[in-house]
């Protein structure tokens, strides 16, 4: 007879899970091995923190429930930032976590997991008995995959012993958006109606709604642009101006701040996003999500649609009459001269301009690449430079804003989408709290590249604080290369872009192992980014 541990993994498999992370522990070892049994791949990751990003980007990247299983105790603590991250994202994130038998109450590994779960903002869930476990899985896997929530599905000890009990298994729970209000619908399209530079800003809750924006962006003549964390959307679409917010390109930022109705189409609008409101302060701001609570959360709007974005766009195309808007030639030959960040000059010298960096590495990455940026003085440089063929080739994983977690964002989206180059975008500080993933990268055989802009310290700190004393920011240099040739990656160091010809040779090859550029940028100034960041603390 099954144990409960086997049923839960057997009943997982068979919901649709594809792929699993974890580090596996005594009290995990049953139900990831029956996830195993079931056909669902496995990673193992070297920290429960790295295997919990890697199942958040997978889930990101593949669009399916990324699942993540951990130890009771201190391997749910040690995921923690990770399951963090995924929370605040609305990752549809599944983590099976073991837990202590209810008799064991002096037991070492004992601590308040669902107090855990809930206060990092996921929804803690429990298989309480054999007779409820099939009902308490299919619940739990329902709340993670209709609504976008990250859910810590509590696996107690006794509980995952038990002999299964033979019970039809529930049917699927299931969550739709709700359909937009067919009012809402026509006061939203005639602010398009009447609008002269209208644009829509579309964030991760807009991802598989491109063909309906675009139709009715045409419609009223609407530029495009994205959050950062859907940054890719409208790749190729004359009309997009990229990223909105701190990553925007000057243009972009000029053309946004210009518009008389700006649109968000499930974007939050965060201080990011906007500038700090810089950027929609002129004009009559709508907000289109799913989520009630998100409505008007960070920006007062004039408008707020309850619905889900395809089928608001699809409804108010509908309604509203063409126009040119801000569609002008003008504006289409501004676009096509200034659409992209520019790159100085190369000075060659012992450290490389990161403009200069991230231009070249543009150029000679392959155009099907997914793109995973850690969090630092640097992360504008690979997101603002960097070209993504789709939303599904950016991963950034900063909702949460902790650095280290680039690393395993880059593996996550490669095991994701493998027929990819995945490219995972670090700061030196960033890329050594991970670095132990190096391992699992090289064991996986990924063919990964990792650019490190490797500035010797904390780069964000020692701009802003540049009166204190930066010893605790700065750091001596270190050969990074060298540390990933001790992990099994090709390696080399980066200081000027003839340097990247390793990059060139190793495109060529059989990219059978991660590589590692330990690019030494120059640290002189805060990026354009971080120094506009600056100025809303």
């Amino acid at each position: 007879m099954s144990t409960v541990a086997e049923q839960v993994g057997t009943l997982l498999a068979d919901l649709g899970v594809g792929h699993a992370f974890g580090v596996v522990g005594s009290g995990n070892l049953h139900v990831t091995n029956a996830l195993r049994a079931g056909g669902v791949a496995y990673t193992a990751a070297r920290h429960e923190g790295g295997a919990a990003t890697m199942a958040d980007a997978y889930a990101r990247t593949s669009g399916e429930v990324g699942v993540l299983t951990v130890h009771q105790g201190c391997g749910l603590t040690n995921a923690l930032t990770g399951i963090t991250e995924a929370a605040k994202s609305r990752t549809p994130l599944l983590v099976l976590a073991a837990d202590v038998a209810g008799h064991h109450v002096r037991s070492n590994f004992r601590v308040d997991q669902d107090a855990l779960a809930r206060a990092v903002g996921a929804v803690p869930e429990r298989v309480h008995s054999a007779a409820s476990a099939a009902a308490d899985v299919v619940r739990a896997y329902g709340t993670c995959r209709d609504q976008r929530r990250t859910v810590v599905l509590n696996l107690p000890l006794d509980v995952q012993a038990a002999p299964a009990v033979d019970a039809p298994v529930p049917a699927r729970t299931t969550w739709g958006p709700p359909s937009p209000d067919a009012d809402a619908v026509v006061d939203l399209a005639g602010l398009l109606d009447t609008a002269e530079r209208p644009v829509f800003v579309a964030g991760r809750g807009a991802r598989g709604a491109r063909a309906e924006l675009e139709a009715l962006a045409d419609r009223c003549g609407a530029l495009l642009a994205t959050s950062a964390v859907a940054h890719g959307l409208f790749t190729g679409s004359p009309w997009s101006v990229g990223i909105s917010g701190g990553f925007a390109t000057p243009l972009a930022a000029e053309l946004i701040a210009d518009a008389d109705v700006v649109v968000a189409w499930g974007a939050s609008l965060t201080a990011w996003t906007t500038r700090h409101g810089e950027l929609t302060a002129g004009a009559t701001l709508v907000q289109v999500d799913d989520t009630p609570e998100a409505l008007g959360a960070q920006r007062p709007v004039a408008l707020g649609v309850l619905g889900d974005v395809a089928a608001t766009a699809r409804e108010a195309l509908t309604v509203t009459d063409a126009q040119e808007g801000y569609r002008t030639a003008d504006v289409a030959a501004r676009l096509r001269s200034e659409g992209r960040h520019a790159a100085p000059p190369e000075v060659v010298g012992e450290r490389i301009d990161p403009r200069v960096l991230s231009a070249a590495l543009d150029d000679l990455l392959p155009a099907e690449r997914t793109v995973a940026v850690d969090s630092g003085n640097f992360m504008g440089y690979p997101a603002g430079y960097l070209q993504v063929p789709d939303e599904a080739g950016f991963c950034l994983t900063q909702g949460f804003q902790s650095i280290g977690l680039g690393l395993s964002t880059a593996i996550g989206a490669a095991v994701a989408r493998p027929d990819r180059v995945a490219v995972a975008a670090c700061g030196d500080g960033g890329f050594l709290m991970g670095v132990s993933e190096l391992e699992t990268a090289v064991r996986l055989g990924l063919g990964l590249v990792v650019v490190v802009y490797d500035d010797a310290g904390y780069g964000a700190e020692f701009h802003h604080f540049t009166d204190a004393d930066q010893s605790t920011v700065r750091f001596p240099d270190t050969d990074l290369a060298a540390l990933a040739r001790g992990y099994g990656c090709d390696g080399a160091v980066v200081r000027s872009t003839a340097d990247l010809a390793t990059l060139r040779d190793w495109l060529a090859g059989p990219r059978d192992r991660p590589l590692l550029l330990d690019a030494k940028v120059i640290a002189d100034e805060p990026s354009w980014w971080l120094a506009e960041a600056f100025r809303g603390h």
